[in-house]
């Protein structure tokens, strides 16, 4: 069994990675999970080597010092926007947030909020508010709406509950496309040299991606144990009800998009230093999943389980 070592940060990732995990090793890839919690230690793994690829947050390899150089991104299983739109009672259509405060979370992609602004006609229309975690909680900037300080935030989806039991509506919002969620990349080096691994362990990916989306009371079941504690969920119907979240958006050919890649380009260069200039598309490395889809594995592999 041949090791490779996935880093990521945040355990709501957990059912898809665990997934990964699971299926990667009918491939003979034995994949060891590390958790990376600070965004400098996260940031900096991949180009000390402390791991082999990383999986959500890619942005940053656009940034100083990197400029994309020696690293290659080569999936992307989740191409929308992730969170919805919480209004105040009664705002029912756009031009009503004109001139208004919006709620922004400040940690995670604020430049997103603003293409999504921006498609609903609203870029420079609207005050922005940065709202910090420590200041109402984890996903909590709902509270400002409901204290009439904003009229409207973005939440993830994962966590828009406890805003519509406060009295909170969700709108309708402009979706762009974005490389998302358990989007992967590693360095082009190990890549090169470990070319076979990488793509028995892109076979894992599209297995688990298949797996979580066809078979889904399987998948369910398997999600329920280590994911599910490390998520700190206890009520059955919740987790069900963020693993079906989770699970919607991911599409079984994990293939990025050239707007997904722009947008996700404009959402490097408003947080990183000297991105500007790079072509985006120089990053990308798609060739382990053209090869498992021109073969036939991804289509043999959907009328498997479905």
């Amino acid at each position: 069994m041949r090791r490779l070592r996935l880093a990521y940060r945040d355990n709501d990732r957990s059912p898809v990675i665990w997934a990964i995990r699971e299926q990667a090793r009918q491939y003979g890839v034995d994949l060891e999970i590390l958790q990376i919690k600070g965004t400098h230690d996260y940031e900096a793994a991949l180009p000390i080597g402390a791991c082999d690829v990383i999986i959500e947050h890619l942005e940053y390899l656009y940034g100083e010092p990197l400029r994309g150089r020696n690293v290659s991104m080569f999936c992307a299983p989740q191409l929308t926007s992730e969170s919805e739109m919480v209004v105040a009672p009664g705002i029912q259509d756009p031009s009503q947030l004109v001139g208004r405060r919006i709620a922004v979370r400040t940690s995670g992609r604020v430049q997103a909020i603003v293409l999504r602004l921006r498609a609903m006609g609203l870029e420079d229309k609207v005050e922005l508010v940065m709202t910090p975690d420590a200041e109402v909680g984890r996903w909590c900037q709902w509270k400002k709406v409901e204290s009439g300080d904003c009229v409207a935030t973005f939440i993830s989806s994962l966590y828009v509950k406890p805003a519509l039991q406060a009295g909170l509506e969700v709108m309708s919002a402009a979706s762009v496309p974005v490389v998302g969620h358990y989007a992967q990349a590693c360095l082009t080096s190990f890549g090169a040299a470990n070319d076979e691994l990488m793509r028995d362990y892109m076979k894992g990916v599209i297995h688990a991606l298949c797996w979580l989306k066809l078979r889904r009371d399987e998948a369910l079941a398997f999600a329920s144990g280590e994911p599910r504690q490390l998520m700190g969920i206890q009520d059955r119907a919740e987790f069900e009800w963020r693993f079906d979240a989770i699970v919607k958006p991911l599409q079984l050919k994990p293939y990025p998009t050239a707007q997904a890649v722009i947008n996700m380009y404009e959402m490097a260069c408003a947080e990183f230093p000297n991105c500007e200039g790079l072509n985006p598309l120089t990053l990308w490395d798609l060739h382990w999943l053209k090869q498992l889809d021109d073969e036939g594995f991804v289509d043999r592999l959907i009328a498997e389980l479905g």
